[in-house]
């Protein structure tokens, strides 16, 4: 299989390896982004029906409204675009989406879509009311997107042949289609692009509770002998994601059947998951590393970024954009215009004593 069949086959793992840090991203435990070896396993564990879909209830409802008044009419399900963090669950939304609907799904990323032509063959090979899912839609070329428009509203295509006085303009219509489009930056989709999705979503980070279900029901599906406790355990250091508490599961289950010789409780995941580095809420060290550089060597911050990067020896861009945002999100750190400044939760979480490391520079 050459490169590019592989990237056309799993192009989350491969349209994401040429960007600073992500190779590296990819290798922790607590990375959202999808590991080679787990795209199989994944694909087993996916929720089939929106019935079967644990959590984002208001985004269920929603879909569920849409896709009865989509059948009622014998029309084709309003184009949709899905967003939000990696790792909770939008590549399976469109699949539900397509077989609650009844019909067939093609499936590509943005990235592996380069002339116009290609993004042709796609569409003329749709039948009457099939679902196109286009991952990363963000990184379509802006010359790929503008087959869209057409497509979209009209349900035709256009496209320009040769050049200079010989260029003709050739129209083909198309049959009715959905298209579905996934992004983890909602701000980069162009907005001649998103103005023409009748239908947007975003999917929201787990709470604990909904972690624990989507693990137990893993955990069966996989044969997995786990008690509500030890799916909790697992649950609460998954970053409310669905991907990761599936890694973690199985890494857990590595733990039980060649240590413990057990099933997993509290006892074996605290065991197992405190051997992989990920405390009881998910950090991993290298966060770890991030929060004790900015209090320990800079009392706390403010630190400028770049400053952070050369410390820790890792690249500003990969601190900003793959370890800040959890760190953020918990309230860990705060980012201001002087710099990066950590938060008492993150003194409290590391059990360092705020007032012992409140003023910058101490060492």
């Amino acid at each position: 299989m050459n490169k590019r069949s592989k990237f056309i086959l799993y192009p989350r793992i491969y349209n994401m390896t040429d960007e600073s840090g992500i190779k590296d991203q990819q290798k922790r435990i607590v990375s959202a982004l999808t590991q080679e070896g787990e795209v199989k396993a994944d694909l087993s564990l996916r929720p089939r029906k929106l019935a079967e879909y644990i959590g984002q209830d208001r985004v269920k409802e929603n879909l569920t409204i849409s896709i009865k008044a989509a059948l009622q009419r014998g029309e084709p399900l309003d184009h949709t675009l899905i967003y939000g963090p990696p790792g909770l669950g939008k590549t399976t939304m469109a699949h539900i989406l397509a077989t609650e609907m009844g019909v067939s799904i093609k499936t590509t990323s943005g990235p592996a879509i380069e002339r116009p032509g290609d993004m042709v063959a796609l569409l003329t090979q749709l039948r009457k009311f099939d679902v196109l899912f286009i991952d990363e839609i963000h990184r379509l070329p802006r010359i790929v997107e503008e087959i869209l428009y057409p497509a979209m509203e009209d349900f035709f295509v256009s496209w320009v042949v040769d050049k200079g006085l010989k260029a003709r303009s050739m129209n083909l219509s198309i049959q009715p289609f959905t298209l579905i489009g996934a992004t983890t930056r909602f701000g980069m989709v162009s907005a001649p692009l998103r103005d023409r999705f009748g239908s947007v979503h975003r999917l929201e980070f787990y709470n604990d509770e909904a972690m624990s279900t989507i693990v137990s029901r893993s955990a069966k599906i996989l044969d997995i002998e786990a008690t509500d406790q030890g799916c909790s355990e697992i649950a609460r250091r998954a970053r409310g994601t669905p991907r990761i508490g599936n890694r973690l599961l199985r890494r857990t289950r590595d733990y039980a059947e060649v240590v413990t010789k057990s099933g997993i409780d509290d006892k074996v995941a605290v065991e197992a998951l405190d051997k992989l580095a990920v405390d009881n809420i998910g950090l991993d060290d290298i966060d770890r590393q991030v929060l004790n550089c900015i209090i320990l060597k800079f009392g706390g911050g403010p630190v400028g970024l770049d400053t952070v990067s050369a410390s820790i020896n890792e690249e500003s861009e990969t601190i900003e954009e793959v370890y800040e945002p959890f760190l953020l999100q918990l309230g860990f750190l705060d980012r201001t215009p002087r710099g990066r400044i950590a938060t008492p939760r993150a003194y409290q979480h590391l059990g360092i004593e705020h007032d012992k490391y409140k003023q910058r520079n101490m060492f």
